[in-house]
């Protein structure tokens, strides 16, 4: 694909992801709801009168946005990488902030009542008709997805500090429909956790992850790129001579 195709796709992704449908009740069982408070989750601060959530993807913060409202701004950081801290990476953050007003944080009086209260709990009963929205939010809020060199195969992976949180995405991949096994909850080096998805799996559960994701704008495009690629180029090492 050109510079040009994909600057197009990127502009008709950014279009697509504004376009999205969106219940009144932003606690509503709804895949919207479902993506936005995985984001929440898995890179989100709630506190009684604001919500702050991280999208390393103009697009996906756009689409936060677009379902409960607040503002993005936009930060270059650079941080530890999670897995090692000798090793340092630079990229973009957009930051959407949701604050209070007269009638609380949407339209609670405080972060008790929400599905993440900033407190460790987490309440995702209202969307388990959304399993795939939920662990596409969490996945892009604390997850990774690369393509391991060394052998030739896709990497997903989620990483938090709340051990508890993990359990939770274990959860859901355990009720998915696809056979995703995963690895145990291990230490970071940097006092997180994390586990990843076992790589014979990593393929068919992302491509279900990420499947028909386009008919509801509910996802990062960088992020389903990134799995494409990782894909491709698993799929070339397959075919390469030892």
């Amino acid at each position: 694909m050109s510079d040009a195709d994909s600057a197009e796709a990127e502009a008709g992704d950014a279009d697509a992801a504004l376009e999205i449908a969106v219940p009144a009740d932003p606690l509503a069982g709804h895949p919207a709801t479902a993506y936005f408070w995985g984001h929440v989750a898995g890179s989100g601060d709630v506190s009684d009168d604001r919500i702050e959530v991280v999208a390393n993807d103009e697009e996906s913060a756009q689409v936060l946005a677009a379902v409960a409202g607040g503002d993005v701004e936009h930060e270059t950081t650079t941080r530890d990488y999670a897995h090692d801290t000798s090793i340092t990476r630079t990229e973009d953050e957009y930051t959407l902030t949701i604050d209070g007003d007269e009638s609380g944080l949407l339209g609670r009086s405080g972060a008790l009542g929400l599905p993440v209260d900033g407190r460790g709990n987490y309440r995702f009963g209202a969307f388990s008709a959304y399993d795939r929205e939920l662990l596409r939010g969490l996945l892009e809020g604390c997850g990774t997805i690369c393509f391991k060199s060394k052998s030739g195969t896709v990497g997903i992976s989620f990483v938090h500090d709340d051990r508890d949180l993990l359990a939770v995405a274990q959860e859901l991949i355990d009720e998915c429909p696809v056979d995703a096994a995963y690895g145990d909850l291990s230490e970071t080096s940097s006092g997180g956790y994390w586990f990843g998805v076992d790589d014979a799996a990593a393929p068919d559960f992302g491509t279900w992850l990420y499947e028909n994701c386009e008919e509801t704008g509910l996802f990062a495009p960088s992020r389903r790129r990134k799995l494409e690629r990782s894909l491709e180029q698993a799929d070339a090492y397959d075919g390469e001579d030892e």
